[in-house]
């Protein structure tokens, strides 16, 4: 486990292509952070706080972000197949061209949202918010959308 003073020394440290590869971040407040091109597959941040972080290009590839608060945050490009993002909140978040397919979103609030061209292929969306979410160019082949607030076809 790591604390938030922690992740900011490794940053500083590595610069770029920063590793936390299945590190436990839980609960931690990482907000406004820079953690763009950071490798963060199979980390725990449940619940963590990642208000306005920047995390263009960065990889959570089976990461779990369960009710974690990405709020404002830019995702731009961020690879998230497989992610769990249950009852996570991602109120206008910008995930441009990001990577979500087989995502789990079950119950997440994507209020006011920035998906433009990202890729929700086989994600699972069901009971998600979408009300004032941008989806132009967004790929939803086999998206699982049973009961999504705010989206129409």
């Amino acid at each position: 486990d790591l604390t938030r003073t922690e992740v900011i020394k490794l940053r500083a440290i590595t610069r770029i292509h920063l590793s936390l590869v299945g590190v436990k971040l839980g609960g931690l407040d990482l907000s406004k952070l820079d953690l763009s091109e950071a490798n963060l597959s199979g980390a725990d941040l449940t619940g963590a706080d990642l208000t306005g972080a920047d995390l263009r290009v960065t990889k959570f590839i089976g990461a779990n972000l369960s009710r974690a608060n990405l709020s404002y945050a830019n995702l731009e490009k961020a690879d998230l197949t497989g992610a769990k993002l249950t009852g996570a909140k991602l109120t206008r978040v910008n995930l441009s061209g990001a990577d979500l397919t087989k995502a789990n979103l079950i119950g997440a609030d994507l209020t006011s949202a920035n998906l433009i061209g990202a890729d929700l292929t086989s994600a699972n969306l069901i009971g998600a918010d979408l009300t004032s979410a941008n989806l132009t160019g967004a790929k939803l082949r086999f998206a699982n959308l049973i009961n999504v607030k705010g989206y129409q076809k």
